[in-house]
């Protein structure tokens, strides 16, 4: 007899979570989409509904896919989403939609400060995820991250959308194919993050907010505007380090990730040495880095130069970025050119290379068209998908390791085998967070 997928599932995946909430089927499962048989098409839970999961919109579109249940612990954001999905299942908890057996994928846009626990909490739970960047909080996030994949054997897509565009694998490919020679020097930047924002006046928790599932594993804190309400204000939830290691992160992914997606295909795993400076806050409730000028240095001698956007431009750090207008970028600088990609655009010298973006040669990138549709085609076949987890577990720490070193204020030395900082304990401990209770890895 031959199974459907779903049934497949059933039979092969085991709950993480305890089953203390009843399996509810939507209306949406059993409608019908185009031509595709329910059994091959891979039923989504969107976990977290602000703005960023406006992206999610997407899976509405693909045939593969769609949306039966949302969740959110702000009542009124998971019920916009609700709606644009034809009034699915909507919950505030989202281990209520965890235990839903119809459920076989969850996309996480979250804080980051959930990302991970929430990423867990899904693969144990038998759900494949598409998870928003950066990847965690801490070192120690990142490499618990690993169980996604290595014990529950779960699909993991990682937010890092620029995979899935076209001008960014071309140039990529060219320097891969050595269109630019050896590649001799290497930058990144992203956008600076923000300083200010203030605890007062603090506010009542307003109605459908479920403050406490809202901070969740992050310190208790009063409920102000500048902290929680980032739909309407500053959205000071990337800025603050209870939630966040800010923009070197939470934009640096990006970069980083085109970075990382380049190392990954010759051998190169992370730098091993970190050293620079870099801008803190000392007043205001945003208190990541604002500035930075890192030197990270591969075990041999390549170096990355990671900075921020503004030091950047204003120091000229970066060779010809007076031509380039996009606020984040990648540039490989070899013997014969340079090539620069991002979201937005990419450059390249000399410009005889553009002709040769869709023709690089031999070696070529994984192809794909949209990073949510990727997601799902990996889903049903059981494929690594474009970004995948070992790739963001490198990058992210990555921009981890560059926060502790102009945290601590000294150069910081990365052991790529025992994965750990060595000979400085304030910078080891650094690698993990506490949790507040009763959250846990």
């Amino acid at each position: 007899m031959k199974l459907s997928r779903r049934t497949f599932l059933k039979n092969t995946t085991k709950i993480g979570l305890a089953a203390s909430f009843p399996t509810i089927i939507s209306s949406c499962a059993l409608s019908r989409k185009g031509r595709i048989a329910p059994s091959d098409r891979v039923n989504i839970g969107i976990i977290s509904c602000g703005n960023r999961s406006g992206v999610t919109l997407d899976y509405k579109e693909y045939p593969k896919s769609q949306v039966i249940a949302v969740c959110d612990p702000v009542k009124e954001r998971r019920l916009k989403r609700k709606k644009q999905f034809g009034n699915c299942a909507d919950y505030s908890d989202f281990r209520e939609l965890l235990v839903r057996e119809d459920v076989d994928a969850v996309h996480i846009s979250t804080a980051d400060h959930w990302h991970v626990p929430i990423s867990l909490a899904a693969a144990r739970a038998g759900k494949d995820m598409y998870t928003e960047k950066p990847l965690g909080i801490s070192v120690e996030q990142c490499l618990a991250a690993r169980e996604i994949a290595n014990k529950h054997k779960r699909i993991f897509q990682y937010g890092t959308q620029n995979r899935s565009m076209i001008q960014v694998k071309m140039g990529i490919e060219l320097v891969l194919n050595g269109h630019i020679g050896d590649v001799k020097e290497l930058y990144v930047w992203c956008p600076p993050g923000e300083s200010g924002g203030s605890m007062t006046p603090e506010l009542p928790v307003p109605e459908g907010f479920d403050y406490d599932l809202w901070l969740g594993p992050a310190p208790e804190a009063p409920f102000c505007k500048d902290r929680c309400l980032t739909q309407t204000h500053r959205n000071g939830i990337f800025h603050i380090y209870d939630y966040a290691i800010g923009f070197i992160a939470g934009w640096g992914a990006h970069p980083v990730d085109q970075l990382q997606w380049w190392a990954d295909n010759v051998g190169l795993k992370m730098p091993v040495t970190y050293e620079g400076t870099g801008t803190i806050p000392k007043t205001g409730l945003f208190n990541t880095l604002t500035n930075w000028d890192m030197t990270c240095t591969y075990e041999n001698g390549l170096k990355l130069k990671f900075l921020d956007d503004t030091t950047a431009r204003k120091e000229k750090k970066i060779p010809g970025i007076e031509d380039m207008k996009f606020s984040h970028g990648t540039l490989f600088v070899g013997e014969k050119g340079w090539i620069a990609v991002s979201r937005s655009s990419w450059k390249v010298f000399p410009e005889s290379l553009y002709k040769k973006g869709k023709s690089p040669g031999d070696i070529r990138l994984i192809a794909s068209k949209n990073h949510r549709h990727d997601f799902i085609d990996a889903v049903l076949k059981r494929r690594k998908p474009i970004s995948d987890l070992e790739s963001a577990v490198r990058s992210d720490i990555i921009c981890h390791l560059s926060d502790i070193s102009i945290r601590t204020g000294r150069k910081i030395t990365w052991d790529p085998v025992q994965e750990t900082i060595v000979d400085d304990a304030e910078a080891n401990r650094m690698m993990s967070r506490p949790m507040r209770e009763p959250w846990t890895l």
